[in-house]
């Protein structure tokens, strides 16, 4: 039974179109593929704006968190209203607003507190997530999928480092194939928070930048999944920005190593510690653009034999 791992980033889900088009790709995918897990991150933008508010809380600043708070209730709600008549709300709109309750009744202690620790901060910006989850699976819910959402603090089992915590394998093996297997024997499709984990005490963990990637690779790792699909709002790895370059190509291939010296020196890539579990393993992996499903996008290689010194693609630094 093939697997696929597919995750989608914060532009992926940003807005109620894009979610659609999310759900799109992977109800495509399932025709393909007998068993798929979904990985989401925060809509875009809501991971700062929790920590914005955490960290203004720990300031002094009682007023700035309630106000985001706000905000953010309406943009998951403008993205429900979009996507479903009202009767199938219900449920995602009640975990949204407890998660959101969760996060002012955080951020008031910190603000008592006067200070955001780290243990704090890592369960504060795991909301977006965890709020995430119940719009992609509500959707797909609504359009006859079979669909659950799971919180890889379930599944992905890390140390205590937080802000940048380091899963430990055979836990996570042993919890993701206890949770996920069933469901995806019942053709379900699970959709999981990216960025996520907990400690084997059950205190969420973040881990770190790249972190819902991570969260593909380690699942992917530890369901022994075929591929894994990053989704994105490029067509793969760019010979250059295109923003600064509006004739930059997709490069169709790239090696571990030459992705791992593109982020080094500044290109906006894959970052090496979240791909490197998937690669070693031989899982194949690529990088797709979530608004342009056609195109095949890059293929992420261990090694392809060629010689080292063909220029592949030009990064900056600014400043």
């Amino acid at each position: 039974m093939q697997t696929l791992v597919m995750k989608f980033g914060g532009t992926s889900v940003g807005k109620a179109e894009a979610i659609r088009q999310s759900a799109d790709i992977v109800l495509a995918a399932k025709k393909d593929w007998p068993r798929v897990v979904v990985v989401v991150s925060a809509m875009s933008g809501v991971t700062d704006a929790l920590l914005k508010g955490a960290h203004s809380a720990a300031a002094g600043d009682a007023a700035t968190f309630r106000t985001i708070a706000a905000d953010l209730r309406n943009k998951h709600f403008a993205a429900l209203e979009a996507l479903m008549p009202p009767g199938a709300q219900g449920q995602a709109r009640a975990e949204v607003l407890t998660y959101l309750s969760e996060f002012e009744a955080l951020c008031h202690a910190v603000n008592v507190l006067g200070e955001a620790s780290a243990r704090a901060l890592d369960t504060i910006s795991s909301l977006g997530e965890r709020m995430s989850i119940h719009l992609l699976a509500a959707y797909l819910q609504s359009v006859g999928a079979k669909s659950e959402e799971v919180e890889a603090s379930d599944l992905i089992i890390t140390d205590a480092h937080y802000q940048s915590a380091n899963p430990m394998s055979d836990l996570t093996r042993t919890a993701t194939q206890a949770r996920l297997n069933p469901l995806l024997d019942r053709d379900v499709i699970p959709v999981v928070t990216g960025f996520i984990g907990a400690t084997q005490d059950g205190v969420i963990t973040t881990l770190g930048r790249g972190g819902s990637d991570y969260s593909a690779a380690i699942l992917a790792v530890a369901l022994d999944a075929d591929e894994v699909w990053i989704l994105t709002d490029v067509d793969g790895v760019m010979t250059t920005d295109p923003r600064i370059v509006p004739g930059a190509q997709t490069l169709a291939e790239l090696t571990y190593r030459e992705i791992s010296e593109l982020a080094y020196y500044g290109a906006k890539v894959l970052h090496p510690k979240t791909i490197r579990p998937v690669i070693e393993r031989g899982i194949a992996l690529w990088v797709k653009n979530t608004f342009n499903p056609q195109h095949p996008g890059t293929q992420i290689v261990k090694d392809n034999g060629h010689t080292h010194g063909d220029i592949k693609a030009v990064t900056v630094i600014r400043g």
